[in-house]
């Protein structure tokens, strides 16, 4: 058994809906993470790419057709690289890094990139096939953005809910306050306006002609401005657009290998994978979902949450991140240090591998040797990934 180590991450900067990136093709966003992230290895010889995983989850429109081959031969990879595209809704791209993972560690492939794209701005409208040809009726075109499209009349109605209103019955359960939300959201956006201007993401994000930075960030956001935001699923509700996850356009791509295939990528290895979670619930407490699957993964890499020196989660709401922060029982202080999906966006299949990244770089900022990446998905997911600092550049303090 070999081990799985990442080697390199790049993405694009994130876009919000109908933004800079609206004009961009999914499959070209793609394409351009996954150029973007092989730059990084020049020594590499592409034609070694043992396999790419890419995460997508919607599919529905110009990332249909298995957006991962589409991204290998836009790129200019020899034909002889394969592709495939996973969908596991919002932890796609993270679920691609696990395949990638277990791949190095079957030993099928010394090399594999994963990674994820998402346009939730041209995902498109669809319309159901008649039973018959020429209905006499009308149909209606379902939008493919985000959320339940289609929903099968066996399912529980109960299950099928929006987001929004999943959590905030997930803010009932564990009554999270309003306030509590948005002081979460005001800081997401200043640490990511600060990780910005510090440079911290200047390596990792890859300039577009359209976009240079994550557009959604607002470092003038405060406390007051979000409380007088109306709540956007309940009249008397907690969540609103200020602290919750805006749509939004983007991809991500990390680079993993054996630990024997440093000479052949041309590069020392940055993480290993540790440990690995997979985690399902009722699809409306899909929020709390990490909570089990980072569990499940620190004990895969046999190290408790006292060794955990910093937590990558996404923030598709800030209520979820609150209620699984406070269920693990960390110090608030090590999660997201660089901002979270509230400000920096959540194109959906490319979140995980942003995840991913930004983690890896974290933990040798802050010389922590255990980190932990987790995301929610939606119908009642979660994945979380353990990684282990493997740069040397660890406190022994």
């Amino acid at each position: 058994m070999s081990g799985a180590y990442l080697y390199a991450a790049a993405r694009t900067p994130f876009g919000r809906f109908n933004g800079a990136l609206a004009g961009t093709r999914p499959d070209d966003l793609a394409a351009a993470a996954l150029t973007g992230l092989l730059a990084k290895a020049p020594g590499l010889d592409h034609a070694a790419i043992g396999d790419v995983v890419w995460g997508n989850a919607n599919g529905a429109g110009e990332d249909n057709r298995n957006v991962g081959r589409m991204a290998v031969l836009l790129a200019g990879l020899p034909v002889s690289v394969p592709a495939t595209t996973v969908n596991r809704l919002c932890g796609s791209s993270l679920d691609a890094a696990i395949i990638a993972s277990r791949t190095l560690e079957s030993g099928d492939a010394d090399v594999v990139v994963a990674g994820g794209v998402e346009s939730m701005t041209r995902a498109p409208w669809v319309l159901p096939k008649p039973n018959r040809a020429y209905p006499a009726r009308d149909v209606t075109a379902v939008s493919t953005t985000l959320g339940w499209r289609l929903v099968n009349p066996a399912m529980p109605k109960e299950w099928t809910v929006s987001l929004g209103e999943s959590n905030e019955l997930l803010r009932e359960k564990f009554s999270i306050s309003r306030e509590r939300q948005d002081e979460f959201a005001v800081r997401s956006h200043r640490l990511a306006a600060a990780a910005w201007d510090d440079g911290f993401y200047d390596d990792m994000v890859l300039p577009t002609e359209d976009l240079a930075r994550d557009e959604g960030i607002r470092p003038g956001t405060d406390p007051a401005k979000l409380a007088a935001l109306k709540p956007s699923f309940r009249p008397d509700g907690t969540i609103t657009a200020g602290n919750a996850s805006p749509l939004s356009d983007g991809a991500s791509a990390v680079l993993l290998g054996t630990g024997a295939a440093a000479g052949r990528i041309g590069l020392a290895p940055v993480a290993r994978v540790a440990g690995r979670g997979v985690h399902a619930v009722e699809p409306r407490m899909f929020g709390f979902a990490p909570v089990e699957a980072a569990e499940k993964a620190l004990r895969r890499a046999g190290i408790g949450w006292d060794d955990v020196g910093a937590v990558e989660l996404n923030e598709a709401f800030a209520v979820q991140s609150l209620a699984c922060v406070d269920a693990w029982g960390v110090d608030p202080e090590i999660v997201n240090t660089r901002g979270g999906a509230i400000a920096l966006g959540h194109p959906l299949g490319a979140s995980g591998g942003r995840l991913l990244g930004t983690l890896a770089k974290v933990l040798r900022e802050r010389r922590q040797r255990w980190g932990v990446a987790a995301i929610c998905i939606g119908v009642g997911q979660a994945l979380a990934v353990v990684l282990e600092n493997v740069t040397g550049e660890v406190s022994q303090g």
